[in-house]
């Protein structure tokens, strides 16, 4: 094989190490495959000053790579799942789910704290919704700080004082080398995680043969048969990656059980619903899942949250 693919992806340090680590399965599973890497600038990473979330949560950090595939620059993209719109392009797919990697999230405190022991009044930062929401929930006590870029920005900004603790996803951590930092990892059952949370998307068009075959090789069957449940309880209720929607699939077996909910920005009301079943079910499993939320009052939640923002 003498073929050269092209990975489109973000320029941060997190985007370049989880397209680095496909480009090196690539050319370990084919070899005389040559990869390289295309960064692109998305709009996400344009705006740094102000709310993901008031500026449109859908395709912020896809839309720029995905035109770079439509228009014959790159091959494929690296995504990570939970920055994917649920509508993908025309003529574009999600081809492959790698394993995925720890769901979590994750605590990183100034003074070594848990969330349990930070005191009342605490500024905690992040720049998700879902984040504030669920952090609320469990802590109504706490002053929520929105804070945006990027994992060493964020990390930066709170050495400086600027918040007391900050919460990331541990898989961006633990990719970055930065596991050491955690103060504490956080329960999934509580903290539920955002749709596709420590997933990777490689997405190719649906008409390039070569790319997909390649990109089979480097799927895993479980982790995408989850992503699929979760991103159909998020398409379902029509949410971006920046609205108060978490979701949890997690497949045993045969079986798969998810867990999803919807909370309003100040953390109550919170509304969960669950469903399980088997694994070829998935997709109709989030939705189900879904429609219980919305039956339960979800859908004013989110009539609020989106009359907030506009």
């Amino acid at each position: 094989m003498n073929h050269k693919l092209i990975i489109a992806t973000r320029g941060s340090k997190l985007a370049l190490a989880q397209s680095r680590w496909v480009k090196e399965r690539l050319e370990a599973l084919n070899p005389g495959l040559a990869v390289e890497l295309l960064t692109v600038v998305t709009t996400g990473d344009k705006i740094q000053d102000v709310p993901l979330a008031k500026v449109g949560g859908k395709g912020l950090f896809v839309k720029e790579i995905e035109e770079a595939i439509l228009a014959g620059k790159a091959h494929l993209a690296v995504h990570s799942v939970k920055d994917m719109p649920t509508r993908l392009p025309e003529g574009l797919e999600l081809a492959a789910v790698p394993e995925r990697a720890d769901r979590r999230d994750a605590l990183v405190s100034r003074t070594g704290l848990t969330l349990a022991r930070l005191p009342a009044g605490a500024r905690m930062g992040t720049s998700s919704l879902r984040r504030k929401a669920l952090l609320l929930n469990l802590r109504p006590d706490l002053k929520v700080i929105p804070l945006r870029g990027n994992v060493d920005t964020r990390l930066r900004k709170m050495g400086e004082g600027q918040v007391e603790a900050v919460v990331l996803a541990a898989a961006g951590l633990a990719r970055l080398g930065l596991e050491t930092r955690v103060t504490e990892m956080l329960d999934p059952g509580r903290m539920v995680p955002a749709v596709g949370q420590g997933a990777l998307g490689l997405e190719c068009g649906q008409e390039d043969g070569f790319t997909l075959s390649l990109l089979a090789k480097l799927n895993d069957p479980r982790a995408m048969t989850e992503v699929r449940a979760e991103r159909a309880f998020l398409a379902r209720l029509e949410g971006g990656c920046q609205v108060p929607i978490a979701c949890r699939a997690e497949l045993k077996g045969d079986r798969l059980a998810v867990e999803g909910l919807v909370a309003a920005e100040e953390g109550r009301p919170l509304i969960r619903a669950a469903r399980t079943g088997r694994a070829e079910a998935a997709a109709d499993l989030g939705r189900e899942a879904a429609e219980e939320v919305l039956a339960r009052g979800g859908g004013e939640i989110l009539e609020k949250v989106y009359g907030r923002l506009g």
